[in-house]
């Protein structure tokens, strides 16, 4: 992670490094596996090349993803959550049993 001056909220913290929906569905796909740059816009769905490019930049610049690219022709690019982006996993876990509770409540 880069040496940034963090909130003294640790919530803050949080919001900061998953700061929008995109690095949220960024998260939840790659918790599934490794995947290259076209699946991750493909299973996203309407995410524009530019937010996806800058949003996994900034994503492995704060530790969260690993980017690695094969010396091929044409290079290959995979995408896969670090440590510290997999620990996430359980505030992802989380949102997404308060969603279907949600959902339930509100689609009568």
């Amino acid at each position: 992670m880069m040496n940034k001056e963090l909130p003294a909220c640790p919530v803050e913290t949080t919001l900061l490094l998953i700061s929008n929906k995109w690095k949220v569905l960024i998260l939840r796909d790659l918790m599934e596996k490794t995947m290259r740059y076209n699946e991750l816009k493909a299973s996203i769905g309407s995410i524009s090349q530019k937010v996806l490019t800058s949003n996994l930049r900034a994503m492995e610049a704060d530790g969260l993803l690993i980017r690695t690219v094969y010396p091929e022709v044409p290079p290959r690019v995979e995408y896969t959550l670090s440590e510290q982006g997999r620990s996430l996993k359980p505030i992802l876990d989380a949102m997404w049993n308060w969603g279907i509770d949600y959902q339930k409540q509100n689609n009568k």
